[in-house]
């Protein structure tokens, strides 16, 4: 069985993320090994309609692993979660899906993306949304908040994911829904904890 990872390396590891998201917020382009930007939307199906909208440096942002919209419903009214939103993009997507009625929150643990998130909404036109920084280990929400929370390639970043997933569990409202895109490990996890924090993002 795997050694344990110590504080100082969830430290090093949450370190590691601010750097590489920290760049990744300002030039997302070679930074992944799958199609980000517009054409990972396309490929992915999100809403022609949709993305029709959406500003050309706001789709350019988008760097996800998956589409958590074709998971179920995001319903007008609806308050939404996304948890480690990164530039924004799936945010800014279920914000113009609950409509003013509704109103959708970001987190994200690196500054930059947070920052990069606040300037597509404004880019997008999107009032109904909010962006802080935060963990997905310490969700700063009272319990219930959420109708929905999506997640979009950021569980397998984090270190604690049983602590994130209580959370989430505690923010979401009775008969919630997680809705959850991510990538899994296919081989063994490496035994020497050194090699487990250099190859975090592998």
């Amino acid at each position: 069985m795997a050694a344990e990872l110590t504080t100082q390396d969830k430290q090093q590891i949450e370190a590691n993320i601010r750097a590489k998201y920290g760049r990744v917020a300002v030039i997302p382009e070679g930074q992944f090994r799958y199609p980000i930007g517009r054409a990972g939307l396309e490929a992915l199906g999100y809403d022609p309609e949709i993305l029709k909208a959406l500003p050309e440096p706001v789709a350019a942002s988008y760097c996800g692993v998956g589409n958590p919209f074709t998971l179920g419903p995001i319903r007008e009214g609806e308050a939404v979660l996304d948890l480690g939103c990164g530039a924004g993009v799936d945010a800014i997507i279920a914000a113009k899906m609950v409509g003013s009625a509704g109103a959708v929150t970001g987190i994200d643990l690196v500054p930059a993306m947070v920052a990069r998130a606040k300037e597509n909404a404004r880019m997008a036109g999107v009032a109904n949304i909010t962006f802080i920084e935060s963990s997905a280990e310490k969700l700063p929400f009272p319990d219930a908040s959420f109708d929905v929370v999506i997640s979009n390639g950021v569980f397998n970043l984090v270190v604690d994911k049983f602590t994130a997933l209580k959370e989430v569990w505690r923010v979401l409202k009775p008969g919630g829904r997680l809705m959850l895109a991510d990538q899994v490990l296919v081989g063994k996890l490496p035994q020497e904890t050194g090699a487990r924090v250099a190859s975090w993002f592998g």
